[in-house]
Parts: C-alpha cells; structure tokens; sequence
C-alpha cells in the first residue's frame, strides 16, 4: 500500500474513536503510519496496543480528563499535529421535548469537547509550525437537520463555524482547519436508515471508510493549501 504525504510519523488523536468513523479513522492513521491515541471513554473491542497505536480514556466534556490524556500523549508520542475532533452523540428530539439537560449535553459532547480539545492541541501545532484539525460536522449543521434533531444540528453547525475560526486564527502559523459534513452513513448512529438510500443520487448508504477517507486527506500534505472547508460527504444527498 502506497502511504498518504504527510502521515507517516505523525502524533494523531482521534476523538471518539471506539467505533464507527472515528474507529475507521484512526485504523487509517495508524495504516498510514502514524502514532495515533484512540481516545474514548471505554477501550475499542478487538484492539491490541503497539508501539503505533494506544488507548487513552478521555471525556471530552470533562477539561481534567482531556488535560489528562493530551498529557500522557504527549510523554508517549510527542506533540499532537493531528487532531480528529469526532465524538459525538446523536438524538432525535423535537424541540419542545427537548430539556435543557439534553440540549446541553448535546453541545458538550458534540461542540464544547472539539474546542477544548482543539484548545488543548493548538499551543504546540504553534510552536511547531504545523498542524491538521480535522472536525466532524454533518449536513445537519448546514440544513438544520432531519425532523426533531434541533439540537444535534446546533451542535454541527457550531463545529463547523469553530472549524473555520481556527482556520483563520491558525493560518499563518502552518495549521490547518477543516471540517466534514458526512450525511447518511451506516453506522450505530443512525440504524434503521437504509430505506432512505433510494434518495441518495449515488444509491446507496455512506460507509465509515467514506468519512475516514476524506479525514485522511484533508490531514495529509496534499491539503496543505485548504483551510476553513466544510467538506460534503453525502453521495449527493446534499449539494449546495
């Protein structure tokens, strides 16, 4: 296998990387040849350690517990140039049913833990004069969503708009940052979806490998000269 520009011996931090995408992302990482932490509140199943690939238990609603996390990573691996801000959690909820407490926790995990996180990692992107920030948003954060997901779409709307203020922010120091708007993809998440296949123009579901794919370019060398992107990962779904 021919290894992605710009990978190879790269420190990488995946958030939410138990399963479905990030899982998917942080396997490509490490195939790619980077040292990469899978951050998660429970370890991956089927998941041994090596010198390339290690577990961190990490809330991302919780600053102790990132600090916590990038800090081990950091005696392990070095400085994170890579960051994947992808957990999150998903509810559908029609807004006068929606309590306050959900609505907050939607935004801790889904927004509040990618600026932290980014918060955390940025300081020595700077130092080194590089860095890739790649954040997990969705078409909901452009249309608003489905039905009833209010404040799911709050939430990536907002990682795409904090994706773009660290592009502007970070730019001249060799960082950059962009987000995915996935829309459809078969994972956990969004069981009980296939039947809407048929309204995707390419005719089938997203898989995580799609979204992974893309996350793998925009950390690579060959987006070097892309910033403040919302990059649509939908098979047509959503053109705009």
């Amino acid at each position: 296998m021919q290894l992605v520009e710009g990978i190879s011996g790269r420190t990488a931090v995946v958030t939410g990387a138990a399963q479905g995408i990030g899982r998917n992302i942080a396997d490509l990482l490490v195939a790619n040849g980077a040292k990469t932490a899978y951050l998660d509140l429970n370890k991956p199943s089927s998941f041994t350690e090596s010198s390339s690939q290690k577990f961190f238990q990490c809330n991302v609603t919780e600053l102790q517990s990132i600090e916590n996390a990038f800090t081990d990573i950091e005696s392990v691996f070095g400085s994170v140039e890579l960051l994947v801000n992808n957990a999150g959690i998903f509810k559908i909820t029609p807004i006068t049913e929606t309590s306050i407490e959900l609505w907050n926790q939607m935004l801790a995990v889904n927004l509040t833990g990618a600026f932290l996180c980014s918060k955390r990692a940025l300081p020595g992107m700077k130092k080194k004069q590089y860095g890739r920030i790649v954040s997990i948003g969705s078409s909901a954060g452009k249309t608003g969503g489905s039905k009833d997901t209010a404040a799911y779409g709050v939430s990536k709307a907002g990682i795409h708009a904090l994706a773009k203020a660290i592009a502007t922010e970070y730019a001249p120091y060799g960082v950059t940052s962009n987000a995915l708007a996935p829309a459809l993809i078969n994972t956990d998440m969004v069981k009980g979806i296939a039947d809407l296949a048929d309204r995707i123009p390419v005719g089938r579901l997203g898989e995580a490998k799609d979204v992974a794919r893309a996350a793998l370019f925009l950390l690579s060398e060959s987006s070097s000269f892309i910033t403040g992107e919302v990059m649509d990962v939908n098979g047509g779904f959503l053109i705009d």
